[in-house]
């Protein structure tokens, strides 16, 4: 560990030279392989990757390898430098860290500490992983590199030896720069690298809540707690990037990395990363079953996409204290490919044989006097033929008869994928029905009326 910190270091002496010159903008300015131009500043788009911690092998990807903003994703490689650091001897938890005016300049999420205060290195990582303290990061990097540019060098070097080849730093915190970009399956294979390189260190991202001088303040991943498994890793959120998490889960020892950027809200990324890992895990049980199948083929839910819903405000990370998002009453996506919304589970409801045809109901007519008086649809499935999305309809009337036989069950088609939808439900009736099926580990969509 120590000589690849004395390689670094050595590859990094003339970028440290010139990052002080007045020719020299920065430190990556002397790097030839970081001539990665910016994206363009268009609306975020969705990237995803869902990897075997243990073996790497990717499980699921979509659009894995396009350059996406990082945002506060960034502090993940500023603490992996953090805790090479500290394993080599460079560093010790109890060291101090002054801020300088520079660090204290920083725009929010921060600690707020003025110029000359100071907190230790195990203070300051807490700050990292849970507060998403941009102040913080650049102290961290004058204390490590001398500087953030130099060490957003350090970041960047690093990163390639880990194999995160469309990677580039210029700051430590991941607030806006254009130049600044990652991917989906880099970002992942950063989360692998630390709880593989650094496990001593990797409980803090599991941490739920930090106090430093009399202040709590909880961690921004809302899946800690709230989805069984989850240990980490890290959320990010500016106003380029949409909303972003890095987030690990183990269950029946099997530990899954999850990876979803781009996202329009903090409600619509946690649904699709905690989707995303629940399907992981079910098909790595039903892999070891002897299935031959794949994420793709059982994930219903369609990539969250639509406009940001925040105000503009780029703080480098995505705390919405206040803001109430029901994700179930959000509309599905106004176009898609049949690729992105694929037969969602379908053999989780019947075992391996289709079912028939249904007839029609004689006793039909006699629902309609039945059915609530209301607009709301409840989404049961997309599919890629219409004799799917109707055996769907009536399987799910048939097992869950209870909240659906007051409904009209339905087939539309939209960009060639043909979805299974109930309507006439109250948004109560819907929100109830619709959890019913998620209860079963079942998909389900509430889409509310216009």
């Amino acid at each position: 560990m120590f000589e690849r910190a004395r390689r670094l270091f050595a590859a990094l002496g003339a970028a440290a030279l010139t990052a002080v010159s007045p020719l020299a903008t920065s430190a990556q300015a002397q790097i030839p392989y970081l001539s990665m131009p910016s994206l363009p500043t268009t609306a975020p788009k969705y990237a995803a990757i869902v990897v075997d911690a243990k073996t790497g092998e990717v499980l699921y990807a979509k659009r894995a390898d396009s350059p996406r903003y990082p945002a506060s994703i960034t502090k993940i490689m500023t603490l992996y430098l953090t805790f090479e650091a500290l394993s080599s001897g460079r560093l010790r938890p109890e060291d101090t860290l002054i801020i300088s005016p520079r660090a204290a300049a920083q725009p929010p999420t921060k600690l707020g500490l003025s110029p000359g205060e100071s907190l230790t290195v195990n203070e300051a990582m807490q700050a990292l992983a849970i507060k998403s303290a941009n102040d913080i990061a650049v102290a961290l990097a004058e204390k490590l590199g001398g500087s953030e540019a130099r060490f957003a060098a350090m970041m960047t070097l690093r990163a390639q030896e880990l194999g995160m080849a469309n990677t580039r730093f210029v700051n430590a915190s991941g607030l806006p720069d254009s130049r600044q970009v990652s991917t989906a399956r880099d970002i992942g294979i950063l989360s692998r690298a630390v709880m593989r390189d650094y496990p001593q260190y990797y409980r803090l991202f599991n941490q739920r809540q930090f106090s430093f001088r009399g202040t709590s303040m909880n961690n921004h991943n809302g899946l800690l707690g709230s989805m069984p498994g989850v240990d980490g890793l890290k959320t990010g959120y500016t106003n380029a990037s949409g909303y972003n998490i890095a987030v690990s889960a183990v269950r029946d020892n099997r530990r899954l990395i999850a990876v979803v950027l781009g996202a329009p809200s903090t409600a619509k990324r946690n649904n699709n990363a905690e989707d995303l890992l629940l399907t992981g895990f079910d098909v790595m049980t039903r892999r070891e079953r002897g299935e031959k199948i794949t994420i793709a083929q059982n994930l219903f839910e369609p990539e969250p996409v639509g406009p940001i819903e925040r105000p503009s405000v780029e703080q480098g990370d995505g705390e919405q204290d206040g803001l109430r998002i029901v994700l179930a009453s959000a509309p599905p996506p106004a176009s898609f490919s049949s690729n992105d919304f694929v037969d969602p589970r379908r053999n989780l409801l019947r075992g391996s044989q289709s079912a028939p045809t249904p007839k029609a109901d004689p006793k039909k007519a006699q629902k309609d006097d039945k059915k609530p008086a209301g607009k709301w649809i409840v989404q049961v499935g997309a599919f890629k033929s219409k004799s799917l999305a109707k055996e769907q309809l009536a399987l799910v009337e048939k097992r869950f008869g209870k909240h659906f036989n007051k409904a009209d069950g339905d087939t539309d088609s939209i960009g060639g994928t043909y979805r299974a939808r109930f309507s006439g439900f109250t948004e109560s009736s819907a929100k109830g029905a619709c959890g019913a099926l998620k209860a079963k580990k079942l998909p389900c969509m509430v889409v509310k009326p216009g």
